[in-house]
């Protein structure tokens, strides 16, 4: 597939005049399903992010102030498309060209909204889906042992068919390294399996057309099977894979040295996900069905054997986290059907002894959630804000910050059990879009780094792309399912 050029996307957008664009108006009259937690020395309601992660988000999504005097008189907020290109035209901002919070303003305002089209169909649903670090290649993972490579930039060819070893139940996550030659794949077994990528090699059938080498994260031959991993990570260097497991703990492996580095005895239940914070990798996220997501700093984690710190606020489990990537800030999905957004500097040293205050029975696997439980609110919530909306039922469904290159992470999105694809404005709150055309869970998707195009793979065994403005192409149609699409 041919990506364009940033300045070939920015004025190929400008003459399509966006449909977001036109309806944002609607914005201002939609009703927010968000909630702001105050700040602990202020117990008065916001009705609009009040952190500094609001400012750094305007600072990397806010175009240069002279850019919004293209006509005399008041400043606009937003600044149209058009505006914005005949003030680079006639150079207002006196730098002769966009700067990066000048692309992210526009290329923001695009989102992949259009289709779908499919990318592929299974009859095994679908758990994993996602985009390498610069969108030339896409991964995903079906139940029925089969992991997918598509090469993104020749029409979505597939690239490498790999059949998983020793699976038991799903491929329950993957993970491509920084370099793209080398996909880990993870089960609910304590073995973690490495793939070449970059081999000749189209079906790689484990051990038979291929080695797929174990990384065994059990330290007692009687425990190979007493436990699975739920998470797996690439440290942003490649040399070390991070893996949460239904033993409650963390797991650290040395891709250089091959061997276990480090074993956490982190949480009381099930650790459902976690990821390095940053390119340092010192820094590691985690959150479980404990409800709680800790923080832990290697530098430091054998002296004190213990969190750099816990963050409360969910009601329910954690079912995945995502990191803004500069070592501060990520979201968490979690079984009280919500988002949540977290400051690490407002966590605390030492676990609560009170982890919710749940006076009901439920089980998220085959119960809906309680109505009376939708009111409830941590006493003790640490969280910067809460977005809800969307339904995490069923499964350990997904939640991300937007690609910092095109929207600098102005948004947050999601999967969903009602086979909707939710996308969130970080700030204020507001839900900009809801992508509808599946008919069963979406337990993940994946926004492409450069191009406004979005990924969501669903339990029907569909995986399709949503895009902005289209490929040329009709979308897909099926009578079974028609295509459905909210804009707000």
């Amino acid at each position: 597939m041919y990506f364009p050029s940033e300045d070939s996307v920015i004025n190929i957008m400008g003459q399509w005049f966006s449909t977001l664009e036109l309806e944002s108006e609607l914005l201002n009259g939609y009703s927010s399903n968000y909630e702001v937690v105050g700040s602990p020395t202020s117990n008065r309601p916001l009705s609009s992010l009040d952190h500094e992660i609001a400012q750094l988000t305007k600072l990397r999504s806010g175009p240069h102030e002279n850019l919004s005097r293209v006509l005399p008189g008041k400043r606009e907020s937003p600044i149209s498309t058009v505006k914005m290109l005949a003030g680079r035209e006639a150079n207002y901002s006196g730098r002769g060209r966009f700067s990066t919070a000048d692309r992210c303003h526009v290329l923001s305002k695009y989102l992949p909204v259009n289709g779908p089209w499919v990318v592929d169909q299974m009859t095994t649903r679908a758990y994993v889906s996602q985009f390498s670090a610069d969108g030339s290649l896409f991964v995903a993972a079906f139940q029925g042992s089969l992991i997918r490579i598509y090469n993104v930039e020749r029409r979505w060819k597939v690239q490498k068919n790999i059949f998983a070893r020793s699976l038991r139940w799903t491929v329950t996550d993957t993970s491509l390294s920084p370099d793209q030659r080398n996909l880990v794949y993870a089960t609910m077994s304590p073995i973690v399996h490495i793939v070449n990528v970059g081999s000749a090699t189209t079906d790689s059938l484990a051990n038979v057309t291929e080695i797929h080498d174990g990384l065994d994260l059990s330290d007692d031959d009687n425990a190979r099977y007493s436990f699975g991993i739920f998470s797996v990570k690439f440290s942003t260097d490649g040399r070390e894979v991070v893996a949460g497991s239904s033993d409650d703990a963390i797991y650290v492996y040395d891709l250089e040295a091959n061997k276990l580095s480090l074993r956490i005895s982190a949480h009381t239940s099930d650790v459902n996900t976690v990821c390095f914070a940053d390119e340092s990798s010192h820094l590691i996220f985690s959150g479980s069905d404990d409800n709680l997501c800790k923080v832990w700093d290697r530098r430091c984690f054998r002296a004190l054997g213990k969190p750099a710190g816990v963050l409360v606020g969910h009601l329910e489990g954690i079912t995945f986290l995502d990191s803004r990537g500069d070592g501060r800030y990520f979201i968490s999905n979690g079984k009280d059907q919500a988002i949540k957004l977290w400051d690490i500097r407002r966590m605390s040293s030492n676990t609560p002894r009170d982890l919710g205050c749940r006076n009901f029975d439920w089980d998220y696997r085959w119960m809906d959630y309680p109505t009376k439980a939708r009111e409830l609110k941590h006493p003790g919530d640490q969280s910067v804000a809460t977005y809800r909306g969307h339904s995490v039922l069923r499964t350990l469904i997904r939640c991300y910050f937007s690609p910092e290159y095109s929207t600098g992470q102005k948004y947050i999105y999601t999967g969903s059990y009602d086979s909707c694809v939710y996308v969130y404005d970080l700030v204020t709150g507001v839900q900009v879009a809801k992508l509808q055309y599946h008919n069963s869970a979406i337990r993940d998707c994946s926004w492409h780094p450069n191009y406004p195009m979005l990924v969501s793979s669903s339990w029907d065994g569909e995986v399709v792309k949503w895009e902005f403005p289209g490929n040329g192409e009709g979308p897909v149609s099926n009578e079974q399912q028609p295509r459905r699409q909210h804009l707000y």
